[in-house]
Formats: structure tokens, sequence, C-alpha cells
């Protein structure tokens, strides 16, 4: 079921005490290299660093008092450990996240400079479920998923309901794809604005699966995937993957040394730094 337009329009507002309106950016010289009008929206300078607190927000205020009295899990090494455990500090909610025990000790510092209960475990999917599980059975704490909770993704959507009073009128919107949550934000949010504008999912070959998932019209398995793209390495679930089937008119995949490529370029010529997943706007 595709949420409506007024479920997005309260998301809106119930996050923005606690999140940036991000600024967007162009570049006459990127403009003229496509031929269209490209805008940035620049969610590496959210807090947190990343666009993945807006879902955090939204999901933890979505709780009851004694729900959020018991706190909050997830299992993540990447920027959404770091996007809750930021989001329940601010909101006074305690968070318990499980980190393998490979992950990067930029990600680990920041998620322990946030107040959240740092757990290890072995560096598996399997670990990672069967800790987060334990965990969450001893002590009462809510699970919310990173990608794959409606609350998440009607929070990401935010992003795009932001960048319409920014940009001028939009043609196309490109979201990169990895577990799905900030895509179909992405398109849902579309979807209500501005039934002509097109929605594209971006991935990289080496982690392709929402691709084959949007081909064969059923989530394919993310199996070994191979990218710098690390935030990209993570899977479909089946509460984003209807809304991206329906909404998302095709997905792109791009080869490692363009990813390497478009990052050095943005920082020579925009001066800015953005990981290997980005976040783009067209004008054609």
């Amino acid at each position: 079921m595709i949420p409506a337009l007024k479920e997005v329009q309260a998301a809106v507002k119930r996050i923005a005490p606690h999140v940036h309106n991000t600024p967007v950016l162009t570049s006459s010289t990127i403009d003229k290299m496509l031929k269209a009008t490209v805008y940035f929206k620049c969610e590496n300078f959210q807090r947190g660093g990343a666009f993945k607190i807006r879902g955090a927000c939204n999901a933890i205020l979505q709780l009851s008092e004694d729900e959020r009295a018991r706190g909050v899990i997830t299992h993540s090494s990447g920027n959404f450990a770091a996007a809750l455990a930021l989001a329940a500090n601010a909101l006074n909610t305690k968070a318990y996240i499980v980190m393998p025990s490979n992950a990067p000790s930029v990600k680990r510092d920041a998620v322990a400079g946030y107040g959240a209960q740092i757990i290890d475990c072995e560096p598996t999917l399997k670990s990672r479920e069967s800790t987060m599980e334990s965990l969450r059975k001893k002590n009462g704490a809510t699970f919310i998923h990173p990608s794959n909770d409606m609350n998440v993704i009607l929070g990401n959507a935010t992003a795009v309901m932001e960048l319409a009073k920014q940009a001028e009128q939009l043609d196309v919107v490109i979201a990169p794809v990895g577990g799905g949550g900030l895509l179909a934000g992405t398109a849902l949010a579309v979807n209500h604005l501005h039934y002509y504008i097109e929605t594209i999912g971006a991935e990289p070959f080496g982690a392709d699966d929402a691709y084959l998932s949007l081909k064969t019209g059923k989530i394919q398995p993310s199996i070994n995937p191979k990218t710098i793209a690390d935030g990209l390495k993570t899977q479909l679930g089946d509460q984003n993957f209807p809304i991206i089937r329906k909404l998302v008119s095709k997905i792109i995949r791009v080869e490692e040394s363009e990813i390497v490529e478009a990052m050095k370029f943005i920082w020579e010529r925009m001066k800015i730094v953005i990981e290997p997943v980005s976040y783009t706007h067209l004008t054609l």
C-alpha cells in the first residue's frame, strides 16, 4: 500500500525541529557537460552527515512514551547506526546499536559519541540479526530497520519535499539504492508532488540486486556485493520494494571507475566531499 500525501506531510512537520533543511547546490560546469540543470541536494550537510537521521527521527517520534522509555535498537555498521544514536540522544531515548567487530572505527566513535550503547557481533548478517534479537527480547527495545520500515521511508521522503521548494521545475530525480529506504521515500514524495517527474535509482554493477529485482519483479538477494559504495551493500525489503516497483521507472548501473571519477570531479569543481553514494536532481 502506498502511503498518502498527508502521511508524508505529517512526517515533514514532525521532524522539522530535529533536522536541517539542507542546501541545494549547482555547478555551471556540470550543467554545460550534461546540457541540463543539475541540483545537488546536499544531505552530506545533514545532522550526522547523511539523510538517515530523517527516517530515524520520524520512526522514534512515532513510538509511544512507554516504547521510547525502553529504547530503540538496530544493527548497522554505517550511517544509520550513527543516525539512530544521534536521533535517540536528541529525543531522550536510549539507543542500542549492534555493530560488527570490523566496523570502521570512525563509525564506531560517532555512535559512541552520540551516547548509544554498542554491542559487538561477528561480521555476518546472521550474527547481527541474532545478536540484535537476543538483546531486544531482553530489554524490550523497539527494533528500527535502517531501510525496511515505513516510518523510516516516510522520513526519507522529506528530503524531496524540501527540494520541491528549493529548486525550479524538475524532470528527473536520481537517488542511490542499497536497502531501498531512500529510493522508496524519494519515489513516494515525487509521486505525490508531480506525476510527470521521473524517479530513477542508481547502483553499482558490483551490487546490482535492485536492478535485477526491478527487472524480474521479485526481490533478488544481494550476494557478495563488491563496490566502493559500501552504503549500498544491503538488501531490499518487503516494505520498500513495492513502492520502488510501482513508482521507480528504472535503475541505472555504474562502474566503480565512474563512481571514483565523479567523487573526484565534484571535489575539484564544487569543493564538497561526497560519499560514493550521491543524490541528484535534473531539469532537462
